[in-house]
């Protein structure tokens, strides 16, 4: 996005909409109307309380769990370093309460559900790299430098006293800190009862330590009966919006509903025959899914680092090492806390206003569970390696492997839905599915274009608007065209699974550019729900003494 910077007491933020708005004469903006905009954003988030019935929990767990929210709670110093740099640094220049509270909520002075607009006076734009490469160092520059490590998940590129570049690994730059939470997981394994979860926490505490968290991978896969979880540690490339390479620190703090996950463990033995029934050619399908892929449900007690920064995750799908994904599977962790949240506060309301009244009916938190769960679970599926020996799927689409991936796992979720609906594993109405899943669109897209998840929301949006899945009423309300939406799914499933097959940089950004982005018409609809004061995203009132501990 364009990056335009008003020069007044504190920068006005603006919307998609408004970027025609601002090539116009600049206005002054008084102080009391600077006020008026940042409550407006503030009002983007809705407060939720993050608890559980601890009372389930063992002696040991108990004192465990402050030991697991202090590690995560690290994650939030080295993301904002990640982010931006000196928190501090950028706190002490803002003088009033509420943009330091917006900063902290977006770890940094850009609005993530903005397309990442500046909304801290004298900053601009946001460097595509974050702060894992140096502000000046152009694309040509880093395919240069020659460095085994400059692509490494776990390393920061620097310069040089000379200029020239440098790498730096985490565990170096973050010495002191990565020293302190290793200490915390090991000692929270010390009191772990079981013995998987036992062996995870201290490999886990050895990787910070060492940049090496594959052997912790695979034990985090092995866990099978732990009621207490904890996913720590850089994870998602999201936040390297220039190549994609770096991963971001952040951390939650889970407890395993137990009667729910009874209810999802069958399903991740549909995987092989889902893969071999995929709307594509078989070229495009030759790998194995994992058969050891686990899919729970969880209550989220604690967020912490990127998952906690501007829009929150409420599934987890990990790890992304492919070859522990190939070998063992991932595994899927529903927060249906976080869920039933969003769903409640923002996805009902958004059908009250922008879905069919007689589709209403359709919206129900079950679907918006399944659809959530099995995109989840759409990620093992396809391809990891391209067919044309271009390497890793991900590492052949660069920055813009992270949009398709969720593209992917989005509308193969959906597919996998309508697989097991026939099958008659799943219970309900299809139209209930699908319905939902649209009205998940407009609540997704709200997060703004620039995030991966943006990305894959407008692109689906735009190829579902060209094949007539859905219609528009004349009083602005949408219908879902089932039986359109159902062939506009199987055609965007092969058109990805195609270009990811293929490694095709140049046909992703292409996709990109043509229907990544936010129309008009759409923006207008978007700005109605902002105006009935609808949130966009939760923020969460979590901790220690939230839990009662």
């Amino acid at each position: 996005m364009k990056n335009l910077i008003m020069l007044l007491t504190i920068m006005v933020l603006f919307s998609c909409k408004e970027e025609k708005e601002a090539r116009k004469p600049k206005k002054q903006v008084t102080h009391e109307e600077n006020i008026n905009e940042m409550s407006n954003n503030l009002n983007k988030y809705t407060s939720f309380k993050l608890t559980s019935d601890i009372s389930v929990l063992s002696d040991n767990e108990r004192k465990m769990l402050p030991i697991l929210i202090q590690a995560a709670n690290k994650m939030n110093e080295l993301f904002w370093y990640e982010a931006y740099g000196n928190k501090n640094e950028l706190l002490s220049k803002i003088k009033d309460d509420a943009t330091k509270k917006f900063a902290e909520i977006n770890y940094g002075p850009w609005d993530r559900l903005n397309g990442n607009a500046s909304f801290v006076e004298g900053i601009g734009a946001k460097p595509l790299g974050a702060n894992y490469y140096p502000a000046d160092m152009t694309k040509e520059e880093f395919e240069a430098f020659k460095d085994e490590n400059k692509s490494s998940l776990y390393t920061f590129i620097r310069r040089n006293e000379d200029g020239s570049l440098k790498v730096v690994p985490y565990k170096v730059q973050f010495e002191a800190q990565v020293k302190e939470v290793s200490k915390l997981l090991l000692e929270a394994s010390k009191l772990a009862e079981d013995a998987s979860l036992k062996k995870y926490l201290e490999l886990r505490s050895q990787a910070f330590l060492t940049d090496n968290y594959q052997p912790s991978d695979f034990a985090w896969m092995e866990m099978k009966t732990n009621r207490l979880d904890i996913v720590i540690g850089p994870i998602e490339t999201y936040e390297d919006q220039l190549f994609g390479n770096k991963a971001s620190h952040e951390g939650y703090v889970l407890i395993k509903d137990m009667v729910w996950s009874k209810k999802l463990e069958k399903f991740a033995q549909f995987l092989p025959e889902l893969q071999v029934g995929l709307p594509v050619d078989d070229a495009y399908k030759q790998e194995k899914p994992g058969t050891d892929s686990e899919l729970n449900a969880y209550d989220v007690v604690y967020y912490a680092g990127d998952c906690n920064s501007g829009s929150k995750t409420i599934a987890i799908n990990l790890p992304n090492d492919e070859e522990v994904q190939l070998k063992n599977g991932s595994r899927r962790l529903q927060l249906k806390n976080a869920m039933r949240a969003k769903f409640d506060k923002i996805l009902i309301p958004i059908s009250n206003v922008l879905i069919e009244e007689s589709q209403r009916k359709h919206i129900k938190f079950d679907a918006f569970f399944a659809n959530t769960m099995f995109h989840e679970v759409a990620h093992g599926l396809g391809i990891k390696n391209t067919i044309n020996g271009k390497g890793t799927v991900r590492s052949s689409l660069k920055e813009l492997a992270s949009a398709l991936e969720e593209g992917k796992a989005d509308i193969l979720g959906l597919y996998m839905v309508q697989q097991l609906h026939k099958k008659g594993e799943i219970d309900g109405d299809m139209k209930d599915y699908m319905t939902t899943f649209m009205a998940g669109i407009f609540r997704s897209v709200r997060f703004g274009a620039s995030s991966a998840h943006g990305k894959a929301n407008m692109i689906r949006f735009n190829f579902f608007k060209e094949k007539g899945a859905f219609s528009k009423n004349e009083d602005g309300t949408y219908k879902v065209n089932f039986d359109k939406m159902e062939v506009a799914m199987k055609d965007l499933s092969n058109v990805i699974l195609t270009l990811q097959g293929n490694g095709d940089y140049d046909g992703v950004l292409k996709l990109v550019e043509e229907k990544g982005k936010i129309p008009a018409d759409l923006q207008t609809d978007l700005d109605k729900l902002s105006q009935q004061n609808i949130p966009v995203d939760v923020i969460f009132e979590q901790g220690i003494k939230v839990l009662g501990l």
